[in-house]
């Protein structure tokens, strides 16, 4: 194929639709076989360069009295709106490439063709290769390359023997080797189990330790959670938030905490539901703080909305994990998703989740890296008042299953790591 209309429109609406893209772009607007695109992607090139944001607005004040050469308005309003997931951005990429070179080859050889001599051959042939290499990136090392990669790493062995980040527990990092970059953590539980204290409790030992933190919460406004942070880290009453009856000392206390909390590199998200607007406001984040240390936090998942409409919930829940995941790998970070869990975990007399729990579960189980539980026997024992929790490890690519007993103190919100109970099995 030498024109490929549908991976140029796709390239062009991606962009139009999320701008910050343009970071990842290999193309050049020679690469484009309709002029139309070709003009709007020279818009997009001169935008970008002057640091300027990437969208149809600044698109159609770049073009000016041209935009006639681009088609119009609503030709780009079309095609921004029928991208239906960005997650394809670079395959298409790799698409309108592809019949860039194709085209290009073909030219080579008809000019051969036209005048076939040992001069037109040998350059035919001597441009064969580089045509083959257009645009083509080397982002993976050889063999050799990664084998002398990891024979420095056995040489050099990472502190205490953590290959991700800290989770605060040592327990559980001793179990995962902490939060991996490019993973998908599912972090899964019923209701008012404790799923949004301890994505909390991660989110602030990661910035105590140096690292950055974005929370997307769909459920939750960002002045509940902060108070909840700080209850946390001021060991205050949650409650006394409702009626603001504090005493002296919490007050004392939570003034305390504010000083640190305040430096952290953490940020709270409300209004993104998509994975389109979280990866916009990741990548952006992440440009503007350079920390490399980066952890996402998304609480939950059946509250997200799906870039595609289907008509089966479970394949909706499917995409959205799908694309999480390969957004972890592109972007290079670890991000927890909180889930609920059905209510058949209630008919059985043993309630401690399954896999098989997974609420509209889809491709949650493939598309996760690790699938961890939380249960609490005073959860369905009222008469209960026991602080214990296990945090329940039921997948782990790259490392064992088991479970880690924890504290849960839930006045304040707050996990406390219990040490010599780490079952593995």
């Amino acid at each position: 194929m030498i024109f490929n209309q549908q991976a140029e429109q796709s390239v062009i609406g991606t962009l139009l639709m999320e701008g910050s893209l343009m970071d990842d772009v290999i193309l050049s607007p020679e690469h484009f076989s309709d002029r139309r695109h070709l003009k709007i992607f020279q818009a997009m090139r001169t935008i970008y360069e002057a640091n300027d944001p990437v969208n149809i607005v600044t698109v159609t004040t770049v073009l000016k009295d041209k935009i006639r050469e681009a088609d119009s308005v609503t030709y780009m309003t079309e095609l921004a709106t029928s991208v239906p997931t960005t997650a394809t951005f670079k395959h298409h990429q790799r698409l309108v490439l592809e019949a860039y070179r194709h085209r290009i080859t073909r030219a080579a050889a008809i000019r051969y063709v036209k005048d076939p001599d040992d001069e037109t051959y040998d350059t035919l042939s001597a441009n064969m290769d580089s045509y083959r290499e257009v645009g083509i990136k080397e982002d993976e090392g050889s063999v050799r390359e990664v084998l002398i990669e990891i024979a420095k790493e056995m040489k050099n062995p990472v502190k205490d023997g953590m290959t991700g980040f800290s989770t605060g527990y040592e327990e559980l990092d001793q179990m995962t080797g902490g939060t991996q970059k490019g993973d998908l953590i599912i972090l899964a539980a019923r209701p008012s189990m404790g799923k949004t204290a301890f994505a909390l409790n991660l989110a602030s030992h990661h910035c105590k330790e140096g690292g950055s933190a974005q929370i997307f919460s769909l459920e939750m406004g960002k002045r509940p959670l902060i108070k909840r942070i700080l209850s946390s880290e001021a060991l205050v009453d949650g409650a006394k938030w409702q009626s603001m009856d504090f005493n002296k000392q919490d007050y004392i206390d939570i003034l305390n905490v504010m000083g640190p909390v305040s430096e952290w590199q953490i940020n709270i998200e409300t209004q993104p539901r998509t994975v389109s607007d979280i990866r916009a406001k990741i990548r952006s984040h992440m440009k503007k703080i350079k920390n490399e240390r980066h952890l996402v936090i998304i609480d939950y998942l059946q509250l997200m909305s799906p870039s595609t409409r289907s008509e089966r919930r479970d394949l909706e829940i499917g995409l959205i994990t799908r694309e999480l995941k390969l957004l972890a790998l592109e972007l290079e970070i670890p991000i927890v998703l909180l889930s609920q869990l059905s209510r058949a975990v209630e008919q059985r007399q043993d309630k401690r989740p399954l896999m098989s729990d997974l609420r509209e579960s889809g491709n949650i189980e493939q598309d996760a890296d690790v699938i961890a539980f939380l249960y609490r026997e005073d959860y369905y024992n009222l008469q209960e008042n026991d602080d214990k929790i296990e945090l329940i490890i039921g997948k782990q690519r790259n490392g064992p299953v088991g479970k880690v007993k924890l504290q849960f103190q839930k006045e304040y919100g707050k996990f406390v790591g219990k040490t010599s109970q780490l079952a593995i099995y």
